[in-house]
């Protein structure tokens, strides 16, 4: 475990009780968009370890995995601690194909997923080359970036955003709940950079690996997939956000380091 790491004001604690307001408004019937309109601002076990679900043996692509599922251990177990809470890690499965997961059957056409049934990152063992030959997003903390993407979705379980979300789809129109779960997304995306932060201050980043994740998050943005694989946008359509929202909520947290600088939920996106 890294030292003990201060969220600078507006942690875990502060983060949560904001999203709680989110949902209890919504709850009782009232838009917080509605209210933010009318503002200023306008409209895997832990330690790194990696389990090879039915996925061929491929040491160096374990090794990788296993050494950015440990950074993200160590800081988060940090951000934690400074809290008074207990980070628990999880687990990173790779697979090939297809997978069964406590949310049900995957694949590989899925992309990377986070199942909070069983607090499990799942990662299929091409991705990473269809990453950079299909999406013109190479190098390895592009890889990087998309893992610590899913680990941001398990700090979202443990804290109790991902369950409360979850929860409050079923009631949803599918025009909410894609753009609540593009706020979902792009938390996962901010906190990603909050560990891009620290491990920069730890002098692990070399140059150019920020420019790598920044160009992830544009090859992966849901207006750049939807241009790329049928020529045309349907915004009302978009679930994980856009290039520009994407790449602006991970460079938000990677310049902070500050969870407060996380909360897509009150904030415009």
């Amino acid at each position: 475990m890294g030292p003990r790491m201060s969220t600078g004001g507006g942690g875990l604690s502060g983060i949560i009780i904001l999203v709680v307001l989110f949902f209890a408004l919504r709850a009782c019937g009232i838009d917080p968009m509605q209210i933010l309109a009318g503002g200023d601002g306008g409209p895997v076990s832990g330690g790194g370890q990696v389990s090879e679900g039915g996925a061929p043996a491929n040491d160096e692509m374990t090794q990788f995995v296993s050494t950015v599922l440990a950074e993200t251990e160590d800081t988060w177990n940090g951000i934690f601690q400074a809290e008074g809470l207990k980070y628990q890690e999880p687990k990173l499965v790779l697979f090939s194909g297809q997978v069964r997961s406590a949310c049900g059957f995957a694949s590989s056409a899925s992309g990377p997923f986070y199942c909070p049934g069983d607090q499990k990152v799942y990662l299929d063992t091409a991705f990473f080359g269809q990453l950079a030959k299909q999406f013109g997003a190479a190098g390895d903390f592009a890889q990087a970036y998309v893992i610590a993407h899913e680990v941001g979705h398990h700090v979202q379980n443990l804290t109790g955003i991902l369950p409360k979300f979850n929860q409050m789809r079923q009631q949803m129109s599918e025009a909410d709940a894609n753009q609540m779960s593009m706020r979902v997304e792009l938390q996962a995306d901010c906190f990603a950079g909050v560990w891009g932060h620290y491990t920069d201050q730890k002098g692990l980043l070399e140059q150019g690996d920020i420019e790598e994740a920044l160009n992830a998050a544009q090859q992966i943005g849901d207006d750049t997939l939807q241009k790329r694989m049928q020529g045309y946008v349907v915004p009302e359509s978009f679930n994980h956000g856009t290039s520009q929202q994407r790449q602006r909520w991970f460079a938000a947290g990677f310049k902070s380091g500050k969870l407060s600088e996380c909360d897509t939920f009150n904030n415009p996106i």
